[in-house]
């Protein structure tokens, strides 16, 4: 596992560790788990690169409350088991001031129960309703999931866009991973299936630790639906888009909630095979998500992006990533102390200014509202990088407000 410190800092702590009292000079720590390493490292690696961002602005402005800000980071290997630990450690051990959460559902939810004993406040990055079964009032999610039905909302755009086409799809196949973050989008869709008067013709979950997702694929085009909506995460996201290409898969509609896709060097390593997918995304620089203050971030994280060995363009979670230390800074520094009460108390209560949007909180720690895309891939010609920075690529087909194109119908035209 990694522990990553600036060496002045270093020497800072070692100094004073043994102190009972914090000294003004001495940083405000913030710990977290992220993946680094296994099937989620690369949206985590990005997400910690936006991260460390945040940490030189705001140390180049003099820190919070007038001290450093230093992250105290472990690699949690995008293994869920791994998670308690992690935080037992930066609470009890490290002492740290606040911990914000790892990347993704699978991730978050396993870090609550130690954050609540601790009685502390917590953001959790981009985790589909991660509070639902814990009801913790002093979490906060950084994700654009949300509104009075979060579950549903990651997949309201699949849906909206799949019951617009004439004639309407009658039947729909499921098909996802056994583990929390596709439970959860699993349950929303449906819910949002019932909504639609949808048949359900294939309904099945597999282990995490699936590797061949052919005979996956095969019984849903035996099933011959005319929607398939697929919960998975990066490693079975890009073996099921591989399976469907070998059997030839025939629906209307394919996609709806495949994590991976949104990632550059997933995008780059399948290329062509990606045309016609529907899928969610949370953030493209189209419309009024291209503020100046979310180019100039991805501009500065861009220019970091090769050399750190991340997501080269940073679409999709790093401007959460940073919104993340945005909302943390503002509460802190309007609160004007580290009390965890009173700023979790003050973040129910107001809206805050990020690079990702404006930010409220409502119900279990959850956006006021949702903000979450859907978008088709759409002549995507060969592996380059740079062809994905053209929004004509991945077009956006909802919400309403920045629809950038057309949805190709069904999934095999747009196959040719």
């Amino acid at each position: 596992m990694l522990k990553r410190f600036g060496g002045a800092l270093l020497a800072a702590t070692i100094a004073v560790s043994a102190a009972p009292v914090a000294r003004a000079a001495d940083p405000i720590t913030i710990g977290l788990g992220m993946a680094l390493t296994g099937g989620l490292a690369p949206n985590g690696k990005a997400a910690l690169l936006a991260m460390q961002i945040w940490e030189e602005d705001i140390n180049a402005k003099g820190g919070l409350l007038g001290r450093p800000v230093k992250l105290i980071y472990y690699d949690d290997q995008s293994n869920p088991s791994t998670v308690p630990g992690i935080y037992t450690k930066l609470l009890d051990v490290d002492k740290v001031d606040f911990v914000v959460s790892g990347y993704a559902t699978n991730m978050v939810a396993p870090a609550l129960p130690v954050v609540m004993q601790h009685n502390r406040m917590f953001l959790g990055l981009l985790g589909l309703a991660a509070n639902s079964e814990f009801n913790y009032p002093n979490y906060f999610s950084i994700g654009p999931t949300g509104g009075p039905h979060p579950k549903q909302s990651f997949s309201k755009g699949f849906f909206e866009v799949a019951m617009a086409q004439n004639p309407k799809p009658q039947t729909i196949a499921f098909a996802g991973a056994d583990a929390e973050f596709p439970r959860n989008a699993l349950e929303g869709a449906h819910e949002l299936a019932k909504e639609a008067g949808l048949k359900i013709v294939y309904d099945r979950t597999y282990p995490p630790t699936t590797n061949d997702y052919t005979p996956i694929v095969r019984g849903i085009q035996a099933a011959n639906p005319d929607l398939v909506f697929v919960a998975s995460y990066p490693p079975d996201s890009v073996g099921i888009i591989r399976a469907a290409n070998e059997v030839g898969l025939k629906a209307k509609l394919f996609g709806g909630g495949m994590v991976g896709l949104q990632a550059t060097a997933i995008k780059t390593q399948l290329g062509p095979l990606l045309n016609g997918i529907v899928d969610y995304d949370f953030w493209q620089p189209v419309g009024a998500y291209a503020t100046p203050e979310a180019m100039e971030f991805l501009k500065r994280y861009q220019a970091k992006s090769a050399a750190a060995g991340v997501d080269l363009l940073g679409f999709y979670l790093p401007p959460f990533a940073y919104a993340d230390m945005q909302v943390l800074q503002q509460a802190v520094t309007a609160v004007g102390s580290l009390d965890q009460q009173k700023i979790a108390d003050y973040m129910r209560s107001h809206t805050f200014k990020t690079v990702a949007g404006d930010i409220t909180f409502g119900a279990n720690g959850e956006w006021t509202e949702a903000r979450v895309l859907e978008v088709q891939f759409q002549n995507v010609k060969n592996n380059d990088v740079d062809q994905f920075r053209d929004p004509k690529v991945e077009v956006v087909l909802y919400p309403p407000a920045l629809k950038n194109g057309d949805l190709i119908y069904p999934y095999s035209d747009a196959r040719k």
